[in-house]
């Protein structure tokens, strides 16, 4: 899971149109890499290879800020749990 650092005033929420997945991210723009089901290209390729293609798939849902952010952290973390909070 993606999480984002304690102290964070500001956050996207974002969810991926591949694997469904949401998650936050410092990061805000309309649309991202999915940490999930996409790749960082690797820039360090060699003259005979292709530049990979960079998919953005997560599209930006709300910007989070102030305390809301650790309440949607702890409910997406509730989400992928199943509601098991006891590791919270």
């Amino acid at each position: 899971m993606y999480f984002v650092p304690d102290g964070t005033l500001q956050c996207g929420l974002y969810e991926c149109d591949e694997c469904g997945n949401r998650f936050l991210d410092t990061r805000i723009a309309p649309k991202i890499v999915c940490p999930y089901c996409g790749e960082e290209p690797n820039m360090e390729i060699g003259p005979d290879d292709e530049m990979p293609e960079v998919a953005e798939t997560a599209k930006l849902l709300q910007v989070i800020e102030g305390e809301d952010v650790e309440k949607y952290e702890t409910l997406l973390s509730l989400a992928v749990t199943g509601g098991d909070y006891e590791w919270i």
